[in-house]
């Protein structure tokens, strides 16, 4: 990779990083950024090698793109991986290492209470620090980061539009813009059975027909006698029907990235847009998602320059989530914050390169779990703090893959390999140790064997110095966390904005609650993100409003120009 030229591209990309909010992106030169993440896959794409994978828009993407060969989520599943993806710091040092925050943590008398993540005050989601820096920026909708009980939602401060009709067509013209696509119909679900029991799962009415409508008529591409079934699951006729569709899934929506591409050829966007794809974790299929296995954090990532610089070569660099961050803040001119806790991974002021990844898995919806891994280049070491769970239990939603499905009937049957079976035993090891340039599929556990003993302690001091630099919020229980977070278990409220009207129609905002975010709109408009003390006409009306993150948001202040 020719880092000489990648270092001009970005300096010229974020050559005006002091100009006006809002500025033309003429005259600013700041970058755009895309960012397009697929559910729950692996690097299932002919680019990386993929001997069945059907992928062409993919593989045409790669061609022009720069490809990252060792990528990895902080976690196997969609919510804590995005919490922090969107944060810069690992989602068990703030709260949103629980799958999900909505589904509540269970209290004294068996109930449950939803709740938000709490992170410390001095920390924001980076979307909302670009929209400060003055730039656009959407969602299609996927905005669980655990700081609201809900799925979808969220601080309002963060997006200009979460539910987003269109990535960037929604911005003032001009305005630099930052859009996060994510393609949901790659998801675990969307290779459910379409005769799903309406009372298998609150879900399964609605999700099989979503799916019946999806698939009615459509082409098989791929062969089930084709696929690679991974050591870990049973080869029978109802996993290979599973993982073809999985793959079928991939090729068909694809074509979304193929769209949008397009879309910004057509709006003149192109030649000024950092376009970046991956996906919120690995595989949707049992013991990829929600484990701590490179078949649940190894994903793709894909990132095209505006001049293609780079395109074709290959980065064997790792890279976490956390380092999307302070990445992206870097190329649009930003400042990061010291609190990030990631590297930037591209462009011309990269920090050292990584020695390790970490990753972490706790709570998911009905099962509780406490584990943590890291990885470096080869070896992989997972540290399970409960290991009197078997890996595998009933989980409702689950429950409802063909695969899992057969797992479970082959297992109650005794006709479960060792290589298999094992998942569904408890205690599990309390350490794991794999080579996975030998064990790429993670099955032979070496951490017992004395010719590794080298490898397990330094893998095990690499974990131990990223815990102590880190207050993992699992310890003591989740529970514990949430009455830190949130006391008396009731949520808090922030306070409502403060209004101090000044000197030519000048009106400043402020917010008693320490951390909040505050938004405002005029005469009914958009809200916006309060930044700068706003000019406000005489007969104008202000509307703003706080939030803290993972507070309930505040109540509106409003005021009329004098």
């Amino acid at each position: 990779m020719n880092l000489r030229r990648i270092a001009i591209l970005a300096a010229a990309l974020a050559s005006a990083a002091g100009t006006p909010l809002h500025a033309q992106n003429e005259a600013t030169e700041r970058p755009n950024f895309l960012l397009i993440v697929f559910e729950d896959m692996s690097p299932h794409i002919g680019a990386y090698g993929d001997p069945v994978a059907q992928t062409p828009v993919l593989d045409a993407f790669a061609k022009d793109s720069v490809l990252y060969e060792s990528a990895f989520t902080t976690a196997g599943v969609c919510a804590p991986s995005r919490a922090a993806l969107a944060m810069g710091v690992p989602q068990e040092a703030f709260g949103g290492q629980h799958m999900r925050v909505a589904s509540g943590v269970e209290l004294e008398d068996g109930s449950r209470l939803p709740y938000a993540a709490v992170p410390p005050a001095y920390i924001k989601a980076y979307p909302e620090l670009l929209r400060r820096a003055g730039y656009y920026t959407s969602n299609n909708g996927k905005t669980d980061y655990q700081l609201a009980m809900s799925h979808t939602g969220g601080p309002f401060t963060i997006w200009d539009d979460s539910n987003a009709p269109h990535p960037w067509r929604g911005r003032e013209e001009g305005q630099p813009f930052f859009a996060m696509v994510n393609i949901m119909e790659t998801h675990e679900s969307w290779t459910f059975p379409l005769d799903l029991a309406p009372d298998a799962h609150p879900m399964a009415a609605r999700l099989g027909a979503q799916l019946r409508e999806a698939l009615t008529g459509r082409r098989q591409i791929h062969d089930p006698a084709d696929v690679v079934v991974p050591p870990y699951l049973p080869d029978t006729p109802l996993v290979r029907a599973e993982l073809a569709q999985m793959l079928d899934n991939i090729y068909y929506y694809e074509q979304t990235v193929a769209r949008l591409l397009a879309e910004l050829e057509e709006d003149g966007l192109a030649d000024n847009t950092v376009v970046i794809v991956t996906t919120d974790h690995g595989d949707g299929i049992p013991r990829a998602k929600r484990s701590l296995y490179d078949s649940g954090l190894h994903v793709p990532l894909m990132v095209r320059w505006p001049d293609r610089h780079g395109a074709g070569t290959r980065d064997g660099q790792l890279v976490s989530f956390i380092d999307f961050a302070p990445t992206i803040l870097r190329l649009a001119g930003e400042e990061v914050p010291q609190w990030m806790a990631g590297r930037a991974f591209l462009g011309p002021e990269t920090g050292p390169e990584r020695g390790y990844i970490y990753a972490a898995m706790d709570r998911h919806d009905e099962q509780l779990d406490f584990a943590r891994a890291v990885r470096d280049e080869r070896w992989k070491y997972i540290r399970n703090y409960e290991p009197q769970r078997p890996f595998f239990r009933h989980l409702g939603f689950r429950d409802m893959q063909r695969s899992m499905q057969e797992l479970w009937r082959l297992h109650e049957a005794g006709e479960l390999p060792p290589r298999i079976a094992q998942y569904f035993t408890a205690p599990r090891p309390e350490e794991e140790l794999y080579d996975t340039w030998a064990d790429p599929d993670e099955m032979t556990n070496l951490a017992q064997d004395p010719h590794y003993v080298r490898e397990l302690e330094r893998m095990r001091d690499a974990l131990a110095r990223h815990q102590q630099h880190f207050v993992d919020q699992s310890v003591g229980g989740e529970l514990a966390m949430v009455r830190r977070m949130w006391p008396q278990l009731a949520q808090p409220v922030t306070q409502a904005p403060e209004v101090v009207q000044g000197e030519a129609g000048l009106v400043r905002l402020a917010s008693r609650t320490p951390g909040a975010s505050i938004g405002y709109r005029v005469d009914g408009g958009a809200w916006k993100v309060y930044v700068d003390p706003v000019a406000l006409a005489a007969g104008q009306v202000l509307e703003a409003k706080a939030v803290r993150y993972g507070f309930a948001e505040s109540g509106v202040t409003q005021v009329v120009g004098q």
